[in-house]
C-alpha cells in the first residue's frame, strides 16, 4: 500500500499497517512447524493427542499414499470430514503432492455432491466412512478413502474419565458406519513417508477450491492459491498480536470445511503451533466438559455458541477467565453477547468480516478499547476497501454503498466460470462484496443490507434459488420464493413461500426436502400463499415476499 490509510490508528498496538507476504508454501509453513514444534500436541481429539512431531510423519505417509493412487500436482483430491486429526493430515497431504483440496460438507446430499464433483472432477475423495456410500454415488468413479474417525480416539477407559458414558456411544454411533470404500485411512497411512526429493509446490500454486452459493443457485468454486490462503492467516497472526507461538490451546469448534475454520485451525492454528482441540461438530457440552481439563485460550465461533458457552460455564462452575482471543464471525454479532461473554471470560469479543472469496477474513473489530460493537470493524493490515454507488463512485460517510476489498487474500477467480469471475473483481483487483454498508467518521463499516440475496443461517452461507429449484421439483407446488427472515440470534431463518393450487401438506414438504438438501438449508417454515409477487418481467420480488411474510 502507497500511503497509510487512516484507519490503521484504531489498531491494537504492535498491529502492523502490512504483512510481510510470504515467499513459501503451506506445505514449507507446516513442515516448519512440524520440526519447530516437534514435541508440543498438535491436536487433542476427545483425549488422545498427536504432536507435532507426528503430524508430519503422517502427513509424509498419507501424501506417499495419495501419490500411488495417481494423485498428482495439479489435481483436485475432496475432503468430507469433520474436524478430527486426520482432517488436518489429509489437507497437509494432498497440498504436499501440488494437488488441490477441495472441501466439503459430509453432510451434503448426493444431488449436491454430483453437481460440485462434476465440476471440479476429482478422482480422489478422503471422506468418513459413513458417506462413503453417498459419494460414490454420486461420482461412480471416484476413489474413496474411508476414514473411520473413531480410530483417532482415546481408549475406551481414558476417553470415559472425561465423557460419561452415554455421551461417548453416541459419539462414537454418530462418527463411524466401518464401511471400507476402496482403500482405508489406516492403509493410507501406513506407507513409507514420501521420498523427501519429491517436488513441493509454489506459493502461488492452486491450494483450494471452496464451494459458495451463488445468486444463480448453482455452487462457484472459489479458487485460494497457497499465497491467498497462508496471507490471510499471517493477516490474523498480526490482529491477534500477543498470541504466543506453541503456547495458545485454540478450541476447535467451527468446521474446517467451512472457510472461517479452515483459516482458524488448519492454516492460521498449525503457523502458531497452537495445541488445537478438535470438535466433530459444534457441541458446547462437549467444549464445556473439555474446558475443566484443558482451558481454552482462543476460542472463536459465532454467536450462538459464545452465549450457550457464557451460560453453560455460569451453570457448571467451569472457569472462562483464561480465554484472551475470541473472534465471531458469519453473522451479526448482538451487543448482548458481548456483554454476557465478556462479563464471564478473560478477553474481548470482536466481530470479524469476510468471505470465502477472500479465504476469507477482511475486515475487523480491533482487539482493543477502539472496536465498535455492532460494526464489521475496519480492514486488516494489508488490506484496503471502498464503499461505491452503483456507478463505481465512493460515496460519503453515512450514504450506503456496496463494499469493496482488496488485498494479497483476495482469491484467483471461481474455478471454471470466467463469466462470474469478471462480475466479481474488477480489472484492478477490487472485490465487489455484494454487501451495502455505511461507514461511520473513524471509518468502520457497518452492514445494512446485501445486494446478493444470500441467507446467512447457522453461520453457513444459503443461496434462495438453489433451495427454489429443489422445491419446485415437488409435485404439489406450482412456484416459490425463498428468504431469510431475521432470528434474534442475529442471522436468518430460511422461509419459503410456496404456490400451491391443489393443497400441500408442509410438513411433508420439508421432509421431501430433506432427501435433497443439506439439513440447514431446509426452510424451517413453509407458508402457503395464493400468488407471489412478481415484476413486470415476471421476476419474483423477494423483497415483497419477505414484507409480506414479516406482516
Amino acid at each position: 500500500m502507497s500511503t497509510t490509510p487512516d484507519w490503521i490508528r484504531f489498531y491494537q498496538d504492535g498491529v502492523p499497517a502490512e504483512i510481510e507476504l510470504p515467499t513459501e508454501s503451506l506445505t514449507a509453513m507446516c513442515e516448519r512447524s512440524c520440526a519447530g514444534a516437534a514435541d508440543k500436541v498438535a491436536t487433542e481429539f476427545f483425549g488422545a493427542t498427536m504432536t507435532y512431531a507426528q503430524l508430519g510423519e503422517r502427513i509424509a505417509r498419507a501424501a506417499e499414499g495419495l501419490r500411488r493412487l495417481g494423485v498428482g500436482a495439479g489435481d483436485r483430491v475432496a475432503i468430507l470430514l469433520p474436524n478430527c486429526p486426520q482432517h488436518l493430515v489429509a489437507f497437509y497431504a494432498v497440498l504436499r503432492l501440488g494437488a488441490v483440496v477441495c472441501e466439503h460438507n459430509p453432510l451434503s446430499t448426493e444431488r449436491e455432491l454430483a453437481e460440485v464433483f462434476t465440476d471440479h472432477g476429482a478422482q480422489v475423495a478422503v471422506a468418513m466412512d459413513s458417506v462413503a456410500q453417498r459419494v460414490k454415488a454420486a461420482a461412480p468413479a471416484i476413489t474413496v478413502v474411508a476414514v473411520n474417525l473413531v480410530e483417532a480416539f482415546p481408549t475406551v477407559k481414558r476417553l470415559a474419565l472425561s465423557l460419561p458414558i452415554p455421551k461417548l456411544k453416541k459419539q462414537r454411533a454418530l462418527l463411524t458406519s466401518g464401511d471400507r470404500g476402496d482403500v482405508t485411512w489406516r492403509e493410507l497411512v501406513a506407507n513409507d513417508p514420501i521420498d523427501d526429493g519429491h517436488p513441493r509446490p509454489d506459493v502461488h500454486d492452486l491450494a483450494a477450491i471452496q464451494y459458495t452459493s451463488g445468486t444463480t443457485g448453482l455452487p462457484k468454486g472459489v479458487m485460494l492459491s497457497h499465497f491467498n490462503m497462508y496471507c490471510n492467516a499471517l493477516q490474523g497472526v498480526a490482529w491477534m498480536h500477543g498470541a504466543r507461538d506453541g503456547e495458545e490451546v485454540s478450541y476447535a469448534m467451527l468446521p474446517m470445511f467451512h472457510a472461517f475454520g479452515l483459516v482458524l485451525y488448519v492454516t492460521f492454528g498449525v503457523y502458531k503451533r497452537a495445541h488445537q482441540v478438535l470438535f466433530p461438530r459444534p457441541d458446547t457440552d462437549l467444549a464445556l466438559a473439555a474446558m475443566k481439563k484443558r482451558p481454552p485460550t482462543i476460542y472463536c465461533a459465532v454467536p450462538p455458541i459464545y452465549e450457550k458457552t457464557a451460560k453453560g460455564a455460569a451453570e457448571r462452575g467451569v472457569s472462562l477467565k483464561g480465554v484472551r482471543w475470541c473472534i465471531s464471525g458469519a453473522m451479526t454479532l448482538p451487543d448482548d453477547v458481548v456483554e454476557l461473554w465478556e462479563s464471564v471470560s478473560g478477553g474481548r469479543l470482536v466481530e470479524g468480516y469476510g468471505l470465502t472469496e477472500c479465504a476469507p477474513i477482511a475486515m475487523g473489530n480491533p482487539f482493543s478499547a477502539s472496536r465498535k460493537t455492532g460494526t464489521i470493524g475496519i480492514p486488516f493490515p494489508s488490506t484496503l476497501r471502498r464503499v461505491v454507488d452503483e456507478d463505481g463512485v465512493d460515496v460519503a460517510p453515512g450514504e450506503p454503498g456496496e463494499l469493496w476489498v482488496r488485498g494479497p487474500q483476495v482469491f484467483q477467480g471461481y474455478w471454471n466460470n470466467p463469466e462470474a469471475t469478471a462480475e466479481a473483481l474488477t480489472d484492478d483487483g477490487w472485490l465487489r462484496t455484494g454487501d451495502i454498508v455505511t461507514l461511520d467518521d473513524d471509518g468502520f463499516a457497518t452492514i445494512v443490507d446485501r445486494k446478493k440475496e444470500i441467507i446467512i443461517t447457522g453461520g453457513f452461507n444459503v443461496s434462495p434459488s438453489e433451495v427454489e429449484r429443489v422445491l419446485r421439483e415437488h409435485p404439489g407446488i406450482e412456484d416459490v420464493a425463498v428468504v431469510g427472515m431475521p432470528r434474534e440470534q442475529g442471522d436468518e431463518e430460511i422461509v419459503a413461500a410456496v404456490v400451491a393450487p391443489h393443497g400441500v401438506d408442509t410438513g411433508e414438504v420439508r421432509e421431501w426436502a430433506k432427501q435433497r438438501l443439506s439439513r440447514y438449508k431446509v426452510p424451517r417454515r413453509i407458508v402457503v400463499v395464493a400468488e407471489l409477487p412478481k415484476s413486470l418481467i415476471g421476476k419474483v420480488l423477494r423483497g415483497q415476499v419477505r414484507e409480506q411474510l414479516a406482516d
